[in-house]
């Protein structure tokens, strides 16, 4: 009797240890924007064993993001941090001995980006360039180690004075997000002396050049250039090759009026395969790349994917040169496949539904990416016989304690019968064949999709009670041209249908109480809110991010010069079109949604004049509204406390109105 006791007691002491031991698992809650860590540009060693990332982390003490340079080895056993300082690193690359890794920073207080170098065997990283000449954006290694292209900005006068210079303009498009206005300082290639110290300039005159590639030799570099009359009036971009050498002869390459780019030599050095533009036009919003191969010494090109109607992105030859791997957007997924360099024939290599996202060669053959899944935020692979071996663990200690939502796809149908793919986020704790207050978050760009991969803002939401709903109306990316082609200027017409439509959907199949339904999104997100609740009033509660209601107020406002020439023509021609396109601002009065509007400061994609003009509006009909500005951001929202500070609004206004 005493032996069973002392065995009873036994184990319920082990149990409790157990469960001690077994941490609680919660809801996702904004602070852990702090948590979430980003892993990107992973370089693969020359040897094949190591692989150099890097990886941004939040000090919320200091209320800022920070890069450092990690290494994993290729049987994922090893992971090292390779740089530990609070002024970030980014862009590590090898050095083609594999005896060093450089990487691009501005720490030690310099007052402009620099390359430096580590020997990987130990030490600390030695400053390797002293750029006085302008702001470095890219570089590239030369095959044999001895040298470095260079891609570098002639930087404005940026010297403290107390009383800064006039900014004068005479470029067509004079402004860029995060760029700023844009004067005439032209970008271009320069080639670094590894050992002399020694710096040439390659490329001259007004024109920008980017994406040097070298030769497999190294006697040449492949480069992106638009030698156009007038470069800011189009988008074209074209393929270059000149001699690794000063004052070398450019050789125009493609003649496309469209734009190419991605640029790739063949292993044998004798073709380059890049990514076009299905379209020839000046402009190209709407538009999906196209997987090509031509001869390095120019001539037709020969357009493998053509006929697949997806877009292709980041090419990469196979070891034999007889293929090429690529990633392909289709339908809420992003998958691997590989493509015959005769005949064009495409053979999938990893898919399902999930993420990849970039793709870099094995010297064995074998290829590196990055995945993410709508459970787990990305990290990076290796690809094995079509299967990912998943090399590191960052996000780990992220998702031990948390419950996320479930993820799952539908397909919903507008009023006018086009098809529509959606993704749903359901609560973990959501009890099946509930009716739950359901938020529509709408993605941007509009040439975007929302897919299968980790995503912080609808987890978020969901986190709270919610069920989310991303739609992929048309204009969306990965469901064909001509799928994403039907919106051009003719905005916040089927893509509010679409949404619509997605929102019958879930009521008339229990998933959404109809009178508990929101809507939010940031940039187009934020713009088809607008149009949405000017269109229907089912929706009791709205978030515009980075929005515009009134489209004939802002041309010359914002970036998007091109887009309102060709789209809708000149103001003065085609008033009306602007006006008709106006109507969220011009019928505001219409509105009964109460609507939190949300905007960077210093955002010059979507400025926020458009989000105020709204808000004002709502002010002066006396629709509930309330207007957050965030001090010194761009576009997008990068402080991280900012990043937190949204999450708790949106919550905040969504619970008041459906809660």
């Amino acid at each position: 009797m005493k032996k069973n006791l002392l065995i009873g007691g036994i184990f319920c002491l082990f149990s409790s240890l157990l469960l001690a031991q077994t941490p609680t698992k919660r809801p996702l809650k904004p602070s852990d924007v702090y948590r979430l860590q980003n892993l990107g540009d992973p370089q693969i060693s020359p040897d094949g064993n190591w692989v150099a990332y890097t990886l941004s982390t939040v000090d919320s003490v200091k209320n800022k993001r920070n890069s450092d340079i990690w290494m994993v080895s290729w049987d994922g056993k090893e992971s090292i941090q390779l740089t530990h300082t609070p002024d970030g690193e980014s862009q590590p690359r090898w050095s083609p001995d594999g005896k060093f890794l450089s990487f691009v920073s501005s720490r030690n207080g310099l007052t402009s980006s620099q390359i430096w170098l580590m020997d990987r065997r130990g030490g600390e990283a030695k400053q390797l360039t002293d750029l006085k000449k302008g702001d470095l954006s890219d570089y590239a290694w030369s095959p044999d180690g001895k040298k470095i292209a260079l891609v570098m900005k002639t930087p404005s006068d940026t010297s403290k004075v107390k009383t800064p210079k006039p900014i004068v303009l005479d470029r067509y498009k004079f402004k860029q997000d995060v760029e700023g206005y844009l004067t005439k300082k032209p970008v271009h290639l320069y080639l670094f002396d590894i050992l002399t110290k020694k710096l040439d300039t390659l490329t001259k005159g007004n024109y920008d050049e980017s994406s040097p590639r070298w030769s497999p030799d190294g006697s040449q570099i492949a480069f992106l250039s638009n030698h156009t009359d007038d470069p800011d009036r189009n988008a074209n971009a074209d393929i270059w090759v000149m001699d690794a050498k000063a004052n070398a002869q450019m050789k125009q390459i493609t003649t496309w009026s469209g734009r190419d780019f991605s640029p790739e030599w063949s292993p044998d050095g004798k073709q380059i395969a890049y990514l076009r533009t299905t379209s020839s036009e000046n402009y190209i919003m709407y538009d999906q790349s196209i997987l090509c191969v031509i001869s390095k010494d120019g001539g037709e090109p020969k357009l493998l994917t053509k006929s697949l109607d997806r877009p292709v992105g980041n090419p990469q030859w196979s070891k034999d040169g007889a293929s090429i791997m690529a990633l392909v957007t289709d339908d809420r997924t992003k998958y691997v496949a590989q493509f015959s360099v005769s005949d064009g024939k495409m053979t999938k290599i990893a898919s399902g539904n999930r993420s990849f996202n970039s793709l870099e060669k094995h010297p064995s053959g074998s290829f590196l990416t990055t995945m993410s899944d709508p459970q787990l935020p990305t990290e990076i692979y290796v690809l094995e016989n079509g299967n990912p071996r998943r090399l590191t663990k960052h996000q780990d200690d992220f998702l031990a304690n948390l419950n996320l939502a479930s993820v799952e796809g539908f397909t919903s149908k507008s009023k006018d019968g086009a098809m529509v793919s959606n993704i749903l986020y359901r609560p973990f704790n959501a009890v099946k064949g509930a009716k739950l207050p359901t938020i529509f978050f709408i993605h941007g760009g509009p040439v975007a999709q929302d897919e299968f991969s980790f995503d912080m803002s609808r987890q978020m939401l969901a986190a709270s009670g919610y069920n989310v709903v991303a739609v992929n109306y048309r204009g969306s990316n990965g469901r064909g041209l001509d799928y994403c082609k039907i919106i051009s200027g003719d905005w916040g017409n089927k893509e509010v249908l679409d949404i619509l439509g997605a929102a019958d959907y879930v009521v008339q199949n229990g998933i959404a109480d109809s009178d508990k339904l929101g809507i939010g999104g940031w940039s187009y997100g934020g713009i088809l809110t607008d149009y949405t609740i000017a269109s229907d009033t089912r929706f009791k509660v709205a978030s515009s991010g980075a929005g515009v209601a009134m489209v004939s107020s802002m041309y010359g406002v914002d970036q998007y010069i091109l887009q309102y020439e060709n789209e809708l023509g000149s103001p003065w021609k085609n008033f009306d079109k602007y006006v008709a396109l106006s109507y969220p601002f011009l019928k505001a009065d219409r509105i009964k949604t109460p609507t939190q509007f949300m905007v960077g400061e210093s955002d010059f994609n979507v400025p926020s004049v458009g989000s105020e003009q709204m808000y004002q509006a709502f002010k002066s009909l006396g629709i509930p509204t309330e207007l957050i500005i965030y001090p010194g951001q761009f576009h997008g929202i990068t402080n991280p406390s900012f990043q937190k500070d949204r999450f708790e609004r949106y919550l905040t206004w969504f619970n008041k109105y459906l809660k």
